[in-house]
């Protein structure tokens, strides 16, 4: 069984998804979203999930650098009831804080340019947060 890691942003969602055992986790997409307009990429989700073989899901959590949950969190508490409601699986909700930062700097150390990093920042953070849950479960 895979799992689905998502980084849930404004503008874009990261996806990353794991080996069939489990352990590692690589990016794979990132969905363009409009939260505004209630485009939220539910349907690409779901065909990423049947094409892998998805058997949970887990979403980023952003909470605040004192643990308290914001707006931004809520709204990712949305987007994976949402999930949880629309396709029948298992959603965990984990802790993300600071996930892109650390994106970012892996990028930065690899030396990728400020153009290439934007395209793939969502899904490297997809990838740190599913590998967080992952690596917590060996």
């Amino acid at each position: 069984m895979r799992v689905m890691g998502l980084d849930v942003g404004t503008k874009t969602v990261g996806v990353a998804i794991s080996d069939e055992l489990g352990w590692t986790a690589q990016g794979l997409t990132t969905i363009k979203i409009n939260e505004e307009e209630n485009e939220l990429g539910f349907e690409k989700i779901g065909e990423i999930i049947k094409e892998h073989g998805v058997g949970k899901i887990v979403v980023g959590l952003p909470k605040n650098m004192n643990g308290t949950i914001g707006p931004r969190g809520e709204a990712c508490q949305y987007y994976a009831s949402e999930l949880e409601r629309l396709y029948g699986l298992p959603v965990v909700l984990w802790d993300e804080r600071l996930t892109t930062m650390a994106a970012e700097r892996v990028l930065l150390e690899a030396d990728v340019s400020r153009k290439k990093r934007k395209k793939v920042i969502d899904k490297m953070a997809a990838s740190l947060i599913l590998q967080g849950f992952l690596d917590s479960k060996l």
